[in-house]
């Protein structure tokens, strides 16, 4: 068991998994940065600081002015408002990603397309050709 376990261990995928997973960890916080410090407050901007954080159905029979008010208190609530802000946060999150992610491989594609992709035919294999042409039209010639 001992010998699988090492065997499944040392696969590459999973050492692949392993990094992928970490720099997904660490990837994760300067995302959340962009889109906290930089996108949101430009959003803010636009959308006229809409707050959807207070937005709450009270479940119980008192009343609450705000959403932190009837937590404090213990009372039961549906937390739309929150819900609503994490869909915001993860459009912005995946929209972000995406744009990365797509300038990251047109760089790959201008990296991997040569303009120029003839490779020029050496001395020896134009000498070789031109003598099987030869050869060929002495045939023919026949």
């Amino acid at each position: 068991m001992w010998k699988d376990f090492r065997s499944f261990i040392a696969r590459g995928n999973v050492i692949d998994l392993a990094v992928g997973i970490i720099m997904g960890a660490a990837f994760t916080t300067i995302v959340k940065s962009l889109v906290s410090d930089i996108i949101t407050p430009v959003l803010g901007i636009f959308i006229a600081d809409i707050d959807f954080s207070n937005l709450f159905i009270n479940l119980s029979d008192t009343h609450y002015d705000t959403l932190q008010a009837a937590q404090e208190a213990g009372a039961a609530t549906l937390n739309y408002g929150l819900f609503i802000n994490a869909v915001i946060n993860f459009l912005v999150i995946a929209l972000v990603v995406f744009l990365m992610v797509r300038s990251i491989n047109r760089l790959k594609e201008k990296a991997e397309d040569p303009k120029d992709t003839t490779v020029p035919t050496p001395k020896d294999i134009k000498l070789l050709q031109e003598i099987r042409d030869a050869l060929v039209a002495n045939q023919q010639s026949r």
